[in-house]
This record gives structure tokens, C-alpha cells and sequence, in this order.
């Protein structure tokens, strides 16, 4: 009898509990939600998501429920979930949105997610935000909505409608950024530097501006970063312009042509876009890529060849984590003895700076898998004293593994 006390005295406290969060509709249809806004004089906040989204999941998890939040959105909007996906588990209140979800994904265009929308009391779209975040900072995204100097949709109508305002340029290329829209952050930027002298072009606030928007070469953020590249370096750091167009480069002429190609042209590819920018030094950036086009590949003799090539352009300039992760690659992808044995060698160099228990029980499993089972004891068991408590276990199971004379490594099957 205790027990069903107990019970009935918990459930009122657990209904209070999850009242606290975001208040969303239910069964209920989008022209009863805008009623229903205009009848309240609130804005209208669409969580619109699928159920394969890792961060959707996340956000109706850990910030929808909170108490702040929920007192935020609940006062200012009337908020409603939209399933983008269809899955055979969906109930009757989500089949019945089916065919809005599909018109919000075209006439709204919906193509990532999270995507949050926000109507104004009439129903017209004013404000979009993409993908979520801490509580505080959702709440402040959220408000951009709700004022229309900073609203996504109205200041895109501002700027589309006087398209040489500087000013306004300015205010849509924070938003479109936010939004995650590339072609209006482009044609913003574009304004802003056609309306910009070359004292204000190269100033630092401005080169920081460019240099997050040089994102292609046919940019004219780019193109002024091309051609002022000792300025950038002067006022960014030695070496930044090039980096910046390097990126944008490899992300736009390099790795879309190797990644598609069902044989192994990178180095051909690289060759014909670095003679059409003499000007800029890609070689650094390349070598950077290169190690992670190859492991996309699963190509590891290549991969190990261009970690090496990487590492010997400026051995100072690897850190300790990056020799680790890619001595870890090897380790976890690679039988062949001369790939291991070059992870073995990238390990050992990261024990320099420090010993890490993570590096050690990288170094140790590599011994291990190299046939040096008696090193790499008495490697991990230094790894095992140092580690925290929350990972002992996984430790000591790595050791007893290595004791037992069984493989540490998951052992190909093919």
C-alpha cells in the first residue's frame, strides 16, 4: 500500500515536471495553428525534423525541457513539431502533416536539419534558423526572430529590394550566415565590397569578414584577397591569405573532381588547378587534405605515404593529438607491416612533448600489433597507472587482451 502511495503521490509532481518545457500543438492543422497565432498576437515557432537527425534528437532532449526555455518560447510563440520523413512507425497526428511537411520543405525551403522557422502572427515566414545550440544561445537565435531589424526572411526582402544598400548588406550577410545560405552571403558580400574603398577593403575587421566568405574561387571575396595577399598576411598572420585560398580551392576545383573519380588522379588534379593559381601557394593545404582523401579511399599504403609527405613539409607543426590520430588510423584500418611500422614511428614522436595515457596505449597496441607483445605490456600497464578512473576498465581490458596474446585490433573478415 506504501508503494501505490508513493506512486500516486509522484505522478502530479512528474506532469508538473514536464510542463515546464516548449508547449507544442497537437492534432491540430497548419491553418488552426496561424488562428490561433493571430488570435494570441504571437509568433509561430516550427520545429521542422526527421527521426534520423542526430541533432533534432538532441535538441528535443536537452533543450526543449528546460524550464527557460520553455517559458521563452511559450510566452512568445505557439510552437509546433513537423515531421519531415515518413517511417512506418508514424502515428495518425504525424501521417496527417505528410503533405505540409512536403510543401514547408519546397516553399520553405527545408534542406537541412534542424531547421526552425518563425512566422509572424499573419503566418508569413520572418526568421530561419539552422541547427541548435546551448539554451541561452537558441533562446537569443530565437529573438533575432521576433525583431525585424534582424529577422532572416525580412532582411533578405530588404536587401533583394535595394540590392546596392550597404548597410543592409551588411545586416543580411550576419543573417544568411547564421542561416547557413550561401548564394545571399555571396551577393551580400559582394555589395559590401563594391561599396567599400580599398583603405576600408583591407582593414582588419574587413579582412576577417572576407577571408570567412572567400569560400570559392569566383568570389570577390576571393579575388580580393588574391590580389592582396601580402596585406593579409601583414594583418591576419604570415601565411593566412594563402591558407584561406587554398581551402577554397581544394574544397571547389580539388576535392570534388578526386572524389568522384573511380581511379587515383589526385596528384594529376593537383597538378592542373596549381597552374592556374601560380600566384597562390596550395602545396601546405594539399598536404594537409591529401592523408584525408586517401582514408575516405580506405587506400591506407597511400594514406601512410601522404601522412609522411605531410609530416616532413614541417615536422614542428604536427601536434602530438594529430601524430596520434593518424598513427590510430593505421592501427585500427592497416595490416600491411610497413604502414604499421610508420604509425609506430609517428606514435613514438608524440610521446616527446608528453606521456599522455592516450598516446602510450596508442604506442603500446601498435607494438602489439608488430609482434612486440612484451613492450607493448609493459607500455600499456604505464598507460593503465596514469589514466582516470572512468577508463581504467577499458584499459585493463586492452592489457588483459595483450597478456592473453589476442588481438587489440578488430581483424578483417573479408
Amino acid at each position: 500500500m506504501k508503494k501505490l502511495l508513493l506512486l500516486l503521490f509522484t505522478l502530479p509532481f512528474l506532469a508538473i515536471a514536464q510542463d515546464k518545457g516548449i508547449a507544442f500543438e497537437h492534432n491540430t492543422t497548419w491553418e488552426k495553428v496561424k488562428a490561433k497565432a493571430k488570435a494570441e498576437n504571437k509568433h509561430i515557432f516550427v520545429d521542422a525534423f526527421t527521426t534520423w537527425c542526430g541533432p533534432c534528437k538532441w535538441m528535443a532532449a536537452n533543450i526543449f525541457p528546460q524550464e527557460k526555455v520553455g517559458t521563452f518560447f511559450n510566452e512568445n510563440f505557439v510552437n509546433l513539431k513537423i515531421q519531415m520523413d515518413e517511417t512506418a512507425a508514424d502515428n495518425d497526428d504525424v501521417k496527417s502533416w505528410r503533405e505540409e511537411a512536403k510543401r514547408f520543405a519546397k516553399d520553405y525551403k527545408v534542406v537541412a536539419y534542424p531547421t526552425f522557422l518563425i512566422f509572424n502572427p499573419q503566418g508569413e515566414l520572418v526568421h530561419r534558423i539552422v541547427g541548435g545550440g546551448e539554451a541561452d544561445q537558441f533562446i537569443a537565435l530565437a529573438k533575432d526572430g521576433l525583431n525585424p531589424d534582424t529577422q532572416y526572411e525580412t532582411l533578405v526582402k530588404k536587401f533583394n529590394a535595394n540590392p546596392k544598400d550597404k548597410a543592409v548588406a551588411q545586416a543580411t550577410l550576419a543573417a544568411a550566415q547564421k542561416a547557413y545560405d550561401k548564394e545571399t552571403s555571396a551577393k551580400a558580400m559582394e555589395t559590401i565590397i563594391s561599396n567599400s574603398t580599398q583603405e576600408e577593403l583591407l582593414s582588419a575587421d574587413m579582412l576577417k569578414l572576407l577571408s570567412k566568405n572567400a569560400t570559392s574561387p569566383s568570389s570577390k571575396a576571393f579575388e580580393v584577397i588574391r590580389k592582396n595577399q601580402a596585406k593579409v598576411d601583414e594583418v591576419l598572420g604570415a601565411g593566412k591569405a594563402a591558407n584561406i585560398l587554398s581551402i577554397a580551392i581544394i574544397n571547389s576545383e580539388i576535392a570534388p573532381v578526386v572524389s568522384r573519380s573511380e581511379t587515383d588522379i589526385f596528384d594529376k588534379t593537383v597538378a592542373e588547378v596549381a597552374a592556374k593559381y601560380p600566384d597562390v601557394n596550395i602545396a601546405p593545404m594539399v598536404a594537409s587534405y591529401k592523408p584525408n582523401y586517401y582514408a575516405r579511399q580506405k587506400n591506407w599504403p597511400a594514406f601512410r605515404d601522404a601522412v609522411q609527405a605531410y609530416i616532413n613539409m614541417d615536422p614542428a607543426k604536427v601536434s602530438p593529438s594529430q601524430l596520434n590520430s593518424f598513427a590510430w588510423a593505421i592501427f585500427e584500418n592497416c595490416d600491411d607491416p610497413a604502414c604499421v611500422e610508420s604509425a609506430l614511428a609517428w606514435s613514438k614522436k608524440s610521446l616527446e612533448a608528453e606521456e599522455n595515457p592516450m598516446l602510450i596505449d596508442t604506442y603500446a597496441n601498435l607494438l602489439h600489433k608488430l609482434g612486440r607483445t612484451k613492450e607493448a605490456i609493459e607500455w600499456q600497464e604505464k598507460a593503465l597507472a596514469k589514466v582516470d578512473a572512468d577508463s581504467k576498465a577499458e584499459y585493463q581490458a586492452t592489457l588483459d587482451k595483450m597478456k592473453k596474446g589476442e588481438p587489440t585490433w578488430v581483424k578483417d573478415t573479408e
